[in-house]
């Protein structure tokens, strides 16, 4: 997996998931009303846009504060990636990011851990971490994969009333195991980077 726009633009959409995250969007926004659930995704989604902005350029001066190296990201972010596979591949009750409070949602859980999670963070770090030159291009990359989840998000009842809870569900666990494919892919090269420093 190059990290070409259109790659980064895929890993950060299925780490995003979006349409996994419709029955979310749907069970928090149950109790708003209608005419402000369009405010409120678009929020949400712009939040969300922010805060993975802000680990573009904060995030390698983060990791050179913590002491931790690149390969260390690499890994650690394949493991969670793997996790959030894995939840996708074998849903539990609360969903993959656990259980959404009541009320009108503001940040939690939709803008995090919704959209931009920890394995979103973890992505956009490594993305950083492997080619900081490219910064603006990988804002970009979130810029479209938030107006991408904002589109499915806005659409969020129509989707689930159209698919079927089955359908969406079928989805979500094939996006898990693309995934689980692609953090596979991220934790070998992490291993062969780390055994080439060894040598």
């Amino acid at each position: 997996m190059n990290d070409t726009f259109l790659s980064a633009v895929v890993l950060l959409l299925l780490v995003a998931d979006p349409f996994g995250n419709v029955p979310i969007f749907v069970s928090a926004l149950r109790d708003v009303p209608a005419e402000r659930r369009l405010r409120i995704v678009l929020r949400e989604c712009l939040i969300a846009f922010g805060v993975l902005s802000v680990f573009v350029f904060a995030g390698r001066p983060f990791l050179q504060t913590l002491g931790l190296s690149e390969v260390a990201l690499q890994i650690g972010g394949a493991v969670v990636l793997m996790l959030v596979a894995l939840r996708m591949v074998f849903p539990s009750p609360e969903g993959v990011y656990g259980q959404s409070p009541g009320g009108e949602p503001f940040i939690v859980p939709l803008a995090v851990p919704a959209l931009a999670g920890p394995s979103a963070l973890a992505t956009v770090m490594l993305l950083v971490s492997r080619d900081p030159s490219r910064s603006l291009e990988w804002v970009a990359a979130i810029a479209v994969v938030m107006a991408i989840s904002a589109l499915v998000l806005v659409s969020a009842d129509r989707l689930q009333r159209l698919l079927g809870e089955r359908v969406t569900l079928a989805f979500e666990r094939l996006m898990g195991l693309v995934l689980a494919a692609i953090a596979v892919e991220l934790l070998l090269r992490g291993v062969r980077t780390f055994v080439a420093t060894l040598q």
